[in-house]
């Protein structure tokens, strides 16, 4: 796919009552008109009737504007973000399990330390550790892992925030 101006990665928050189908019919929005979504995450805000929905897609600028009226009809959506454009704090999770041979665990280790990671969990030929940041920093942990043998991953999509006005 393109990285250019016109078809960029876009990250959308929408805020949604905490009602069963609502997640199907965001979806379904997306598939229908025949547009990928990258990642989704969802979960309650502070107020349990209300979750929240961070999408990321990677669409043409005048297809996203139309996602976005779209998204804005729909029943059960409270509020639509699109943080382009906007400062915004982005984050995702990942699981990452790793083999862990006798000659490579203080190098291991020592990843971890410099990436602000955690080991979560030892077994006798793997360690499985987790690291949280943005897109990039992840990459670059698991390019530095791949030599060593990765048997795993997990990831989240990604979760945002606008930040706040200064």
């Amino acid at each position: 796919m393109s990285n250019n101006e016109n078809n960029q990665k876009h990250i959308l928050s929408l805020l949604v009552e905490n009602e069963p189908g609502v997640l199907t019919r965001i979806a379904g929005l997306f598939s229908g008109r025949g547009f990928n979504i990258e990642s989704l995450s969802v979960a309650e805000t502070t107020e349990p009737k209300v979750s929240r929905v961070t999408i990321v897609t990677r669409e043409d600028v005048n297809i996203l504007e139309q996602i976005k009226k779209q998204l804005n009809k729909l029943m059960n959506v409270i509020k639509v973000l699109d943080f382009k454009g906007m400062p915004f704090v982005q984050r995702e999770l990942a699981l990452i399990k790793v083999r862990a041979r006798p000659e490579h665990r203080a190098e291991i280790l020592r990843m971890v330390d410099i990436f602000r990671s955690r080991v979560v969990d030892v077994g006798a030929e793997y360690y499985t550790m987790e690291i949280t940041g943005d897109e990039d920093k992840i990459a670059a942990f698991l390019e530095l892992l791949r030599p060593m043998g990765i048997k795993e991953i997990a990831k989240t999509g990604s979760v945002a925030l606008a930040r706040e006005k200064k």
